[in-house]
């Protein structure tokens, strides 16, 4: 009896370690300084950036009702999204994934009004069910982005493209490609041509792998074309030649003319963009409609961001792009701590006002003198401020 009763109790002890208050549920983090300082001043940046271009920042809730949040643009999230029931009306809400759809309910309802062209930005925090990327673990994550509403153009879409150029150059980050794609594409070429329903998907897969020889296999009377798209991949200017050599149904066709316009406007506002096109990308894009484009930087797999054109919950023609500011933070340098100040207990108080206003943090203290140097050394502090007198530590 004693044997089974410890056995038991060691099984439990195993099963159920003693609870930690530092354990966080999986996909959670703490951000701490330096991060959290980088990260914050990273968003600064960023809708600095889309301010100054006319993009009135929006701040959408963190919860909606589920019904309301999956209408439109927001179906496609159904999967990423947390649900929890609202004790009040008991209706079921959910935890936005992504912040573009809510814009969309915005753009629909609360700025309808708005004179068009809307520009507006927003930044905060989204919860995702899984990560947003295979080499991700997070699912709490940060989104910063604008959205263009109204204009249906080559010229709209690359004005968001371009501001968005801008503001990586503002946070130094380097090497960035700007990877074009066209998720409509192919489903429309493969209606169009009249490709079988039940031969698809080994087509897709195919295509997906990028697998010429299985595209060859199973394209049929499509297979060459298919395998031209292919070899038009790769940069921008390489892409539109190839492009423009093939011949395509009708509505396939359109979609290529609006990639080509856009490459071209995109060019006269950014030309030395590194700029890709692959034509046969689909996967990946749950609500855009048209043009899309992939941010990376050299070197670096995960996604700096993304964005497209897509079409509000009034079917209002839209266009966005979505950075990721915790991606990008680990790109660019941490962000300099401010100077600090210890203000000794006979600090003069308008002086120490004035060095905040100067770009210093000042750690309020309790002691004066000696005391005074030798705390503000413990607490990483560079200057005392005795009286008027700021002075450095050595």
């Amino acid at each position: 009896m004693t044997g089974e009763t410890g056995s038991a109790i060691g099984r439990d002890m195993t099963e159920n370690p003693p609870f930690s208050p530092a354990l966080l549920p999986a996909g959670f983090v703490d951000l701490l300084t330096p991060d959290a300082r980088t990260q914050a001043q990273s968003v600064a940046v960023l809708m600095d950036v889309f301010t100054s271009h006319g993009y009135d920042p929006v701040r959408p809730p963190l919860m909606e009702f589920e019904d309301t949040y999956l209408a439109g643009a927001g179906a496609a999230l159904a999967e990423q999204g947390f649900r929890v029931m609202d004790p009040d009306t008991r209706r079921m809400m959910v935890l936005r994934p992504d912040i573009t759809p809510q814009v969309a309910r915005m753009a629909g309802t609360r700025l309808s009004g708005v004179p068009r062209p809307l520009r507006v930005s927003y930044a905060g925090e989204c919860v995702v069910v899984a990560p947003v990327a295979a080499e991700e673990s997070g699912r709490q994550i940060m989104q910063a982005g604008i959205e263009l509403i109204g204009p249906d153009s080559p010229e709209a879409d690359a004005e968001v493209m371009s501001i968005g150029a801008e503001a990586l150059s503002r946070l130094g980050v380097r090497g960035v490609s700007f990877d074009l794609t066209m998720p409509p594409f192919i489903p429309a070429l493969l209606e169009e041509a009249g490709v079988p329903q039940a031969e698809r998907p080994a087509l897709l897969r195919a295509l997906d792998r990028k697998d010429a020889a299985s595209v060859a296999e199973h394209g049929g009377a499509l297979a060459a074309t298919l395998i031209a798209l292919l070899d038009a991949s790769g940069a921008a200017e390489h892409a539109v030649a190839r492009l423009m050599e093939i011949t395509l149904p009708e509505r396939a066709e359109a979609i290529v003319r609006r990639l080509v316009a856009t490459v071209g406007a995109l060019r006269e506002r950014c030309p030395g963009l590194s700029l890709t096109v692959d034509p046969v990308e689909f996967r990946g894009w749950k609500y855009h409609t048209g043009v899309c484009v992939t941010l990376f930087a050299q070197g670096r797999s995960e996604e700096l961001g993304r964005g497209g054109r897509y079409r509000c919950n009034d079917n209002e023609p839209a266009c966005g792009l979505t950075f990721r500011p915790d991606v990008l933070c680990r790109l660019i340098p941490a962000a300099p701590p401010r100077p600090r100040v210890y203000l000794a207990t006979d600090c003069d108080h308008a002086q120490a006002a004035e060095l905040r206003a100067r770009g210093h943090a000042t750690i309020g203290g309790f002691l004066s003198g000696t005391q005074a140097v030798e705390e503000a050394r413990r607490l990483g502090c560079g200057f005392v401020l005795s009286g008027a007198d700021c002075v450095a530590l050595t």
